[in-house]
């Protein structure tokens, strides 16, 4: 396979390779925005609630696109390494975790968070181009203890097909290409994916 023509066909194809987990407690966690359609299809296909999973980096102070960190609604992990103030960190988690629980309000309503504990977590994104959010989720959601976590994505550069397959407990990916530049160039159609797109396709989960 040389390319993908939306995210309905990934979508299809991914569910596909994870009908083994149908039937299992389980649940779908999709990276908005554009993760937010191919979850939508492959939690109707194996029956599992669908739940966005927002996680944000925490940049450093001299550089913002330098992340020593990431914050979730409930979580923070920090890189040991970087050599930042408590006070900084404490700051930015509050920064930062007001405006998760803003997009969290706006996409999934009412509804409470799922706990993860002893479920398979299934998080699906519509490509891995640096894998830094990807990388932070996992390492959020591991300290709910899930069952198992499982990375399905439709394609990721190489690299990253390696560092995710030791990082998750099982990675489906359907192209991992040498010449990777950019998730948007194994698509026909990689439009954007609106706020409201998401709101939509979550709405639509509770009625399913």
């Amino acid at each position: 396979m040389d390319i993908i023509r939306n995210r309905q066909e990934a979508a299809e194809l991914l569910a596909i390779q994870l009908a083994k987990y149908k039937g299992q407690k389980g649940v779908v966690l999709a990276i908005p925005r554009g993760g937010v359609p191919l979850g939508a299809y492959i939690a109707n296909q194996l029956g599992m609630p669908l739940e966005v999973t927002l996680t944000k980096k925490i940049g450093h102070p001299q550089n913002s696109e330098f992340a020593i960190g990431a914050v979730s609604l409930d979580s923070v992990v920090v890189d040991e390494r970087a050599d930042v103030s408590e006070i900084y960190i404490a700051e930015e988690t509050t920064r930062i975790r007001r405006s998760l629980k803003e997009k969290y309000k706006l996409f999934m309503g009412e509804r409470q968070h799922i706990p993860l504990g002893d479920r398979v977590v299934i998080i699906v994104d519509d490509g891995i181009a640096t894998g830094k959010t990807l990388e932070a989720t996992i390492k959020l959601i591991k300290k709910e203890q899930p069952r198992k976590i499982v990375v399905a994505v439709p394609v990721a550069p190489p690299s990253a097909g390696e560092h995710f397959s030791q990082l998750a407990d099982d990675f489906v990916c359907l192209m991992l290409p040498s010449g990777f530049q950019a998730v948007g160039q194994f698509y026909e159609e990689f439009g954007q994916v609106s706020d409201d797109e998401v709101v939509k396709l979550m709405q639509e989960q509770d009625k399913s």
